[in-house]
């Protein structure tokens, strides 16, 4: 299995972009993600960007570094988003290969700290995230941020 960064691989820009959809999207917003990954394959930018896991050519896996990931602390960057991990092979560690590569690429581009907003308890804080503070999402529901170094 291999993680690819999606401007590596702009031929996947499509089914990329649908599979983001399908996970995190709604029945009318496909053209968000379509944009947000069209426009995150530029190299000369370090975000956004998006990551795929491939096993052979399937789809497994995947993430994003966000400049902000929809919370009211637009003074922290960058943000962890879009961890998915196909069912069928949840259970292997994929979810921690994808955290770790997340905190290299962070890393490689130059950020000491990484973020994510999450509901989710008990997931993040065994691969050594740490509990930063509540923030608001758009709607004002409070999130719990998390925080991890990347060296």
């Amino acid at each position: 299995m291999v993680i690819l960064e999606l401007d590596k691989r702009p031929d996947m820009l499509r089914e990329a972009a649908e599979y983001f959809w399908k996970q995190w999207g709604s029945e009318t917003n496909l053209p968000f993600y379509q944009n947000c990954i069209e426009h995150s394959l530029d190299p000369d930018n370090e975000l956004p960007k998006f990551y795929v896991m491939l096993d052979d050519s399937r789809i497994v896996g995947t993430y994003a570094l966000l400049r902000n990931d929809l919370i009211s602390r637009q003074d922290l960057c960058p943000w962890f988003a879009c961890l998915f991990v196909e069912p069928d092979y949840r259970g292997n560690k994929i979810g921690f290969r994808l955290l770790e590569h997340a905190k290299k690429q962070a890393n490689v581009k130059g950020f000491k700290k990484l973020y994510l907003a999450t509901d989710i308890v008990d997931y993040y804080e065994k691969y050594g995230w740490s509990y930063m503070e509540d923030g608001f999402g758009i709607t004002g529901e409070p999130i719990k941020i998390y925080i991890s170094n990347t060296e």
